[in-house]
């Protein structure tokens, strides 16, 4: 193995993606414009609230007037109050799940109205009748913890970044492999005393190396802005993200080390990437989904990636808490790679 032809490879490589000014601006501006849009949308939002609609009340402010709401539901902060001017509208959207509860202000017998195929009905429903127990004869022993908030955004923000790093992993490797091989540049590179092994290698540490400069920018841009609340070491979540970026290297040169077509390499990758980005959790939690499903999760590199980086980040995890998932990720690119070197091909 020649590492003066693996760097001379890398350079190349380097020198293509910088030239081509528009997937270089992109890589950059579509997890930062994610980042901005899901932040606008949800980063403001508090707790799960229950909606409990109220009728006849013409605005916010007569909502509660003369009402038979308990005091003491009225100043739950998990509740959001909404008028409506009759019951008719109110059970309406109780059908559609607009909201969880709906309540008759004049009732003297406290009427309401609930979705019985609502969860969140159920919940709001307890929380109503609750509101009446006496306050002076407690039926349970309270027992406190104190927890900070997890803001969405600093949820979400390592699910875009794993994104960004997957589609341009697979993308960037995978799919740029088997046009050059369809290009015939491949079969010009064999006629010289580059490897295989060295060839990929190139390939993996130019992916990596771009993969974690946009990391690295995108990161600091985002933080300005959000000013993210890592807990743990920074120094371990660049390490988790580095390991990540060449496990999905890894995956897309297994995926381009015979492919021909660029059409059909394409659907492969989409449908490698879709199934993992979803099963993941980039873009929601799977804790209330079926166990057969948060199992089949643990396939993906992506899940190991996020679980490990949220763990560090949210939780303020060591090394020692993450070591599993660092084993899992190292392991299967070593694999990757000897797959991919073993069965490449330089012709079509």
């Amino acid at each position: 193995m020649s590492f003066k032809r693996i760097w001379a490879m890398f350079v190349a490589r380097n020198y293509e993606f910088f030239r081509d000014k528009a997937a270089f601006g992109w890589n950059f501006a579509f997890p930062f414009l994610i980042i901005i849009g899901f932040s606008v949308m949800f980063g403001h939002q508090d707790l799960k609230k229950f909606k409990i609609g109220v009728f006849p009340a013409d605005d916010q402010a007569q909502a509660f007037s003369q009402s038979v709401v308990p005091a003491s539901l009225q100043d739950n902060k998990q509740l959001d109050f909404i008028p409506f001017p009759n019951r008719q509208e109110g059970e309406d959207k109780l059908r559609h799940y607009k909201i969880d509860l709906l309540l008759d202000r004049n009732s003297a017998t406290h009427a309401y109205w609930v979705n019985t195929a609502s969860p969140n009905g159920y919940l709001a429903e307890q929380i109503f009748l609750a509101s009446f127990l006496p306050k002076d004869r407690p039926v349970a022993s309270k027992q406190e913890i104190r927890g900070e908030q997890i803001r969405y955004v600093d949820w979400f923000f390592p699910g875009v970044m794993a994104m960004n790093m997957m589609f341009s992993a697979l993308w960037g490797v995978g799919f740029v492999v088997v046009r050059y091989r369809k290009n015939g540049t491949l079969k010009r590179l064999k006629a010289t005393p580059l490897t295989a092994f060295e060839y990929l290698s190139a390939q993996m540490l130019s992916r990596i190396f771009l993969l974690m400069f946009t990391l690295c920018v995108v990161w600091f841009g985002s933080n300005l802005l959000f000013h993210f609340q890592i807990h743990g070491s920074y120094l371990l979540v660049f390490f988790l993200f580095f390991l990540g970026g060449l496990n999905l290297c890894g995956m897309g040169l297994v995926l381009a080390a015979r492919g021909t077509s660029e059409e059909f390499t394409s659907g492969v990758l989409n449908m490698i990437s879709w199934p993992m980005m979803f099963l993941s959790e980039v873009w929601f939690s799977l804790d209330g989904a079926p166990q057969w499903v948060r199992t089949s999760a643990e396939i993906f590199p992506l899940s190991h990636l996020l679980k490990a980086v949220r763990k560090v980040m949210n939780d303020g995890a060591g090394f020692a808490a993450v070591q599993n998932d660092v084993a899992f990720l190292a392991a299967s690119t070593v694999v990757f790679l000897l797959i991919a070197a073993a069965i490449f091909s330089w012709n079509e």
